[in-house]
């Protein structure tokens, strides 16, 4: 029988061995590709810069860019690979003849490990030696900064030679956070975690709305990464978002695209604006137990009660202690429980030895992180008081991942309902008063053409009076439900201001037609909600405030409608008043009804000349 080699490729070994060397040989050998994806400006769409990225050889095991790197770190050639990959990409794109800026990026410990950067760096880009304001050194978080004293020294010598800089993937690790206040960078590249999806999620549109508005008070310019839909794309236009990239725009290529496509053109030169994520899904439980965390650091059941008691006595905050067992949670020490008892009489002297598990509560109250907070609350109602005193684990895929108290809990229920109050209509979860303000100035800033539609259910208190607040509310909810339908997603806002009024703020050229659909449903929905022989006899009997009886109509949709022109409405307040009027209008026709003011304001009438 014959023998395989001691570093044959079949074992794990020789694999390893058979990487060294094609890593080597790339290397050595400069066998690296190349490929560029282009960076746009998202108020006119034009290319601004491409970022240089690198590919291995096709076929090769390295060919990935994470394989590549991956196997130069474990093998002590990450900065050898990444001065390599600065000088290809360069040389390409002086070739290549592209006329915009390149990003290049360069991990923060090879800028700091540099003996002489800026010399090493001008002989990588040799090609671009005198267009030095044309290259940006995009840093990268993938290893972490050792010595911040040289890596502020490199960086401050790169920037004196006419560099540009960008921090990559911010909000991907804490780090960053401290390199953008430390070292000022030009750009800020988000990461694509919160780009994808942000024109439906709230959390993350409150996230980058909170990072555009630091950026521009720090000077710096955001950068979106990973953009794959028009949806998102608006929305960070609208944001004010500078630039952005993502496969929407292009994909990395060896030839990379020198135009913008013209459908991403149109969808940036389109003056619309999104209708942002509002805050509904606060209240629905969007928020996760990732909110409560406390990163608690474990011990394990090999601890001594004694050593239990130091760690509480070097860590006043300590309010419980959970005890891992490999990176399983097996129990929960309380602080007041593990004193009461460390406090009694020669209990130390008995016990203190002793492995810590016997005073820990062996079956505590453990939750993924992933699990939303109000079915966490759901679930602590019906948990016995005993384990709501302890807190509880929470786990990422039932590992530990931290602590998480009730009070926490209560404090952030609290804040959810507060928010939701505030953004959200709690009968039918549309946008409240503050995002409907918003959204209007939003418009009339843009200089947007709009349609602001006032609704309102006629004779619907005399509706609530004889049926029921109960039912009351299912006529509110079926009038939205309605409204809903006839409204464009992503271009139509729809606000509930409260009781029976909502608000449409329409940019669809068809909003008229999407009215009468609207009016057309609500006459054919609404009479279900009425007795039949209320019904029959087409009024409802009721009495007015002496107690005298009285017919009223049953209950019909008015909507009173304002085209708002660009320049001639100021304040969402002007607006308003005008639909409240044009409602009152649509009310005294009576029926299901629309009235739509085609006026200007009195005030923007242009001048006759003399």
């Amino acid at each position: 029988m014959s023998t395989l080699p001691e570093h044959s490729v079949a074992t794990p070994v020789g694999k390893e061995f058979a990487k060294l060397r094609e890593l080597s040989s790339i290397i050595d050998g400069g066998r690296l590709t190349p490929v560029f994806q282009p960076i746009i400006r998202l108020d006119n769409g034009e290319i601004f810069a491409y970022e240089g990225l690198i590919r291995g050889p096709e076929g090769s095991p390295l060919h990935s860019p994470v394989a590549l790197f991956h196997a130069a770190e474990r093998n002590g050639r990450l900065q050898d690979l990444e001065w390599l990959c600065v000088s290809r990409v360069v040389d390409r794109f002086v070739e290549l003849g592209l006329p915009a800026k390149l990003f290049v990026n360069i991990g923060p410990q090879t800028v700091a490990m540099a003996q002489a950067s800026g010399e090493q760096l001008l002989s990588s880009v040799r090609g671009m030696a005198n267009e030095r304001n044309r290259l940006v050194i995009e840093l990268t978080e993938h290893q972490a900064v050792r010595d911040m004293h040289h890596f502020h020294e490199a960086m401050a010598r790169l920037r004196g030679m006419g560099f540009g800089v960008a921090l990559d993937d911010l909000g991907e690790g804490f780090s960053s956070l401290k390199l953008w206040s430390d070292i000022h960078p030009e750009y800020i590249k988000i990461d694509m975690h919160f780009v994808q999806g942000v024109h439906a999620d709230p959390f993350k549109f409150q996230f980058l709305r909170s990072l555009q508005q630091i950026a521009e008070n720090c000077g710096s310019s955001l950068v979106a990464e990973g953009i794959e839909n028009e949806a998102d794309l608006r929305v960070l236009s609208n944001l004010g978002v500078t630039f952005g990239q993502g496969y929407l725009v292009a994909r990395p290529s060896a030839q990379p695209v020198v135009s913008v496509p013209q459908h991403i053109r149109s969808c940036l030169q389109n003056r619309e604006i999104a209708v942002y994520p509002d805050m509904k899904s606060l209240a629905r439980g969007g928020a996760t137990v990732t909110r409560l965390l406390q990163p608690v650091v474990p011990i394990t059941p090999a601890l001594t009660n004694d050593e239990v008691f130091v760690r509480f006595e070097n860590d006043a905050d300590a309010w419980a202690l959970p005890v891992v067992n490999d990176g399983l949670p097996v129990g929960l020490i309380s602080r007041y429980r593990f004193i009461s008892q460390y406090a009694r009489q020669y209990w130390r002297e008995l016990y203190g030895k002793r492995s810590c598990t016997m005073c820990m509560l062996a079956k505590p109250l453990v939750v993924e992180k992933s699990i939303s907070v109000h079915s966490l609350s759901e679930l602590l109602a019906s948990t016995e008081h005993r384990l709501l005193a302890e807190g509880f684990v929470i786990v990422d895929e039932g590992r530990y991942a931290g602590l998480g108290t009730t009070q926490d809990l209560i404090r952030e229920i609290t804040r959810m309902q507060m928010e939701a109050a505030r953004y959200a209509n709690p009968l039918t979860m549309l946008p409240g008063n503050v995002p409907i303000n918003e959204h209007m100035e939003r418009l009339l800033a843009a200089g947007v053409d709009f349609v602001a539609c006032y609704a309102d259910i006629n004779d619907f208190k005399p509706f609530n009076d004889k049926y029921g607040y109960r039912r009351g509310d299912d006529m509110i909810k079926l009038t939205a439900g309605v409204l809903v339908n006839c409204c464009e997603p992503g271009r139509d806002f729809l606000g509930h201001i409260g009781g029976d009024d909502f608000i449409l703020l329409f940019q669809s050229t068809d909003w008229e037609e999407r009215c009468h659909r609207a009016l057309e449903a609500f006459g054919r929905d609404a009479p279900s909600l009425f007795d039949a022989q209320d019904v029959g006899r087409g009024v409802l009997e009721g009495e007015d405030r002496r107690g005298s009886p009285v017919a009223y109509a049953l209950s019909s949709l008015s909507l009173g409608a304002v085209e708002v022109e660009n320049g001639i409405w100021l304040t969402h307040l002007e607006v308003s008043t005008a639909a409240t009027e044009a409602k009152k209008q649509a009310k005294r026709i009576g029926g299901n009804n629309m009235f739509i003011e085609r006026r200007r304001p009195a005030a923007a009438k242009p001048e006759v000349p003399l």
